[in-house]
């Protein structure tokens, strides 16, 4: 898409969010359709691919015995990964991982891990020498704004699914498996983008182009915000952060029913 056209949307998503409304109809606190397909993959622990009106993410969990961290001998760990590959965007390249892919990983992560919706004591094999590990893996398939929501919703459907490997004699069974992993809580990731004055829910591509700051609301069924990033260069009042929370509060309760 050339930066012309991208202008000319920039300009016509501006000037209809002053006249109070969206390009695509949808009100400033409303969600495009959000679908969810799980088990894509026989080859991973638990996966799920999420569509997000038109974004489109995948996310596969492999979960592996590994020496655990020294600082807690008698824990499991979470790692998540993000790639956004150059089909999802024309504005995404092959290479190392970019800030953007980086910073998304890391919100998911913690969305996760602070909720403590998982109890990494469960997961240690033998103290101080196995523990089980749970590689999160993000694939970008196609970006058409707001990846944060879609990744999250994603990460959390597959971790919900994924099966714990059976470990015997220093090594996993293959094909064998002791049941599902354990998640106490359902943390979901709700984003909104300051447009203008307006502060709206699930920004498209254009309107993420349009965007002044980003701020995104990790929260459990139990009303617990396990997670904030702010992106952007601009800023929030009071005001706005409140209207922020009450409108996470609110849709997540909504996507939560989905998963």
């Amino acid at each position: 898409m050339s930066s012309l056209i991208c202008d000319l949307r920039t300009d016509k998503v501006l000037q209809t969010i002053r006249e109070g409304k969206r390009l695509d109809g949808r009100k400033f606190d409303e969600y495009r359709k959000l679908s969810i397909e799980r088990n894509i993959s026989e080859n991973a622990e638990g996966t799920a691919r999420v569509r997000l009106g038109e974004t489109d993410v995948i996310v596969g969990v492999k979960i592996l015995p590994m020496t655990p961290f020294p600082d807690t001998p008698d824990d499991g760990s979470l790692s998540v990964g993000a790639e956004f590959l150059p089909i999802a965007s024309p504005t995404f390249e092959s290479g190392p991982p970019s800030p953007e892919s980086i910073e998304l990983s890391r919100v998911v992560d913690r969305g996760i891990r602070e909720s403590k919706c998982i109890d990494f004591a469960e997961w240690s094999i033998e103290s101080g020498k196995y523990a089980w590990n749970a590689f999160v893996d993000i694939y970008a398939i196609n970006h058409d704004g707001n990846l944060f929501d879609a990744a999250a919703i994603a990460s959390i459907t597959a971790l919900l699914d994924s099966k714990m490997p059976k470990f015997e004699d220093g090594k996993v069974v293959k094909g064998e498996f002791k049941g599902k992993v354990k998640l106490s809580r359902k943390p979901i990731l709700c984003t909104v983008s300051k447009i203008g004055n307006a502060i709206v829910s699930d920004a498209t591509f254009a309107e993420e182009r349009a965007q002044s700051a980003r701020f995104s609301v990790a929260v459990t069924e139990d009303e617990y915000f396990s997670a904030f990033q702010k992106g952007g260069l601009g800023s929030f009042t009071a005001s706005e952060i409140d209207t922020a929370l009450d409108t996470a509060l609110k849709n997540s309760k909504e996507l939560r029913k989905l998963i």
